[in-house]
């Protein structure tokens, strides 16, 4: 297992999951490796492992050798005994420093220990789990990494790294509908968590891509969070910049759901107009309109809803509005010119039409509905004509 791999995004595997001391704070591991210390009877020139040299006036000079720190090894990990805890201890320190395999090891040695001696201890097997899986998902490995955080979640349910760690690889292995539910379900316990918001947020548009207006049917059931677990994270005190961070994701997540229920609508809208069902449609765009008044694209669209319900009126009102936003929009003069059309404008039909054939020579509907407005407007004038009395 190599070493050097692809960080994964968020906090979820870069920090390691830590057993809570006697004292009640986080032992977090840190110091150097674990180096054996030499056996015996010091060597020759040593004292108490301390090196003598002679020095020029004759006698003897201490000079002492570096220490190596290795006390993070002895650190309180939770219900461990001393042996696992070291062996815990020591595998956080190598994932600190880059050595993922190695720490990898050390997790395995240390998992295999607590299975061997029996140890009821599902808190501390937990996090062992998880830290193994942070490994895995460092090395790219996610099928294993599914396997640990799903060991580690059985022993200790609605555990937020565990859940975290198992949404990353399950979006590696582009299993989208677990990782949505696993993501949805961290933001259940902690909104903080801006890995878990940007990954929603991506993976929303893809199973809006993949699987249509009707994507959240497909889902797997997303668990509640029991309260009791939301309450014990959002009691944690936050920093004031935390508290800020928090308040600008909520609001760009209020844009994130805008956006995704405005496209599901549309797409809706879009849909029920090839079926022929303009009431419906008329209905779905309306919605989005409430939602976002700036998008031209929708004013068009509507305005063949109206059209195809013979109602004019509100149609050419549509394109009026379209061509606010977008004043050479082709579709917008068009479809204006077929309201102007049916409100019997003939003149205005045709001014539409002309500054479509202006923008696009190459629209044959317009060129068609051009020759029956002219028409009809002929007939119109000579009716117009006849009835004039004679002076």
């Amino acid at each position: 297992m190599g070493n050097t791999q692809e960080k994964p995004s968020g906090s979820g595997g870069a920090r390691l999951d830590q057993a809570t001391a006697g004292n009640g704070t986080r032992s977090w591991g840190g110091g150097s490796t674990d180096k054996s210390h030499t056996q015996g009877f010091p060597k020759k020139g040593m004292a108490n492992g301390t090196q003598r040299e002679n020095s020029p006036a004759g006698g003897q000079r201490e000079q002492s050798s570096p220490a190596v720190d290795t006390s993070y090894l002895d650190a309180p990990a939770g219900a461990l005994p001393p042996h696992l805890a070291r062996l815990k201890n020591e595998g956080n320190h190598l994932f600190k420093h880059g050595q993922f395999g190695d720490a990898l090891e050390k997790y395995t040695q240390a998992i295999d220990g607590c299975v061997a001696a029996g140890t009821d201890s599902p808190e501390d097997l937990c996090i062992l789990y998880s830290n193994r899986a942070a490994c895995y998902l460092k090395d790219g490995n996610s099928s294993d990494c599914i396997d640990d955080c799903t060991k580690a979640l059985e022993l200790q349910p609605y555990s937020l790294k565990p859940l975290l760690r198992r949404a990353m690889a399950y979006e590696s292995l582009e299993r989208y509908k677990k990782a949505y539910v696993d993501y949805k379900t961290v933001l259940q316990m902690d909104t903080g968590v801006q890995a878990a918001h940007d990954s929603v947020h991506r993976i929303t548009k893809m199973l809006i891509e993949q699987d249509g207006p009707e994507w959240r049917e497909k889902l797997p059931e997303i668990p509640a969070v029991p309260l009791s677990v939301q309450h014990l994270h959002r009691q944690k005190p936050i920093s004031i910049e935390l508290a800020q961070a928090r308040a600008a994701r909520a609001a760009q997540d209020e844009v994130r759901r805008k956006e995704a229920q405005f496209s599901v609508l549309k797409q809706k809208g879009n849909d029920l107009v090839k079926k022929g069902h303009f009431q419906e449609a008329l209905e779905k765009y309306s919605e989005c309109l409430t939602m976002r008044s700036d998008e031209c694209a929708v004013y068009t669209n509507r305005a063949i809803c109206f059209l195809r319900l013979n109602r004019f009126d509100e149609a050419k009102q549509d394109c009026d509005s379209a061509l606010q936003l977008e004043p050479s929009n082709k579709k917008a003069f068009y479809r204006r010119a077929l309201a102007h059309k049916g409100l019997q404008d003939y003149l205005s039909a045709s001014t539409d039409l002309q500054e479509v054939l202006q923008l696009d020579p190459n629209v044959r509907e317009a060129e068609q509905e051009l020759e029956v407005v002219t028409g009809l407007l002929r007939q119109s004038l000579m009716k117009s004509t006849a009835h004039t009395p004679r002076v």
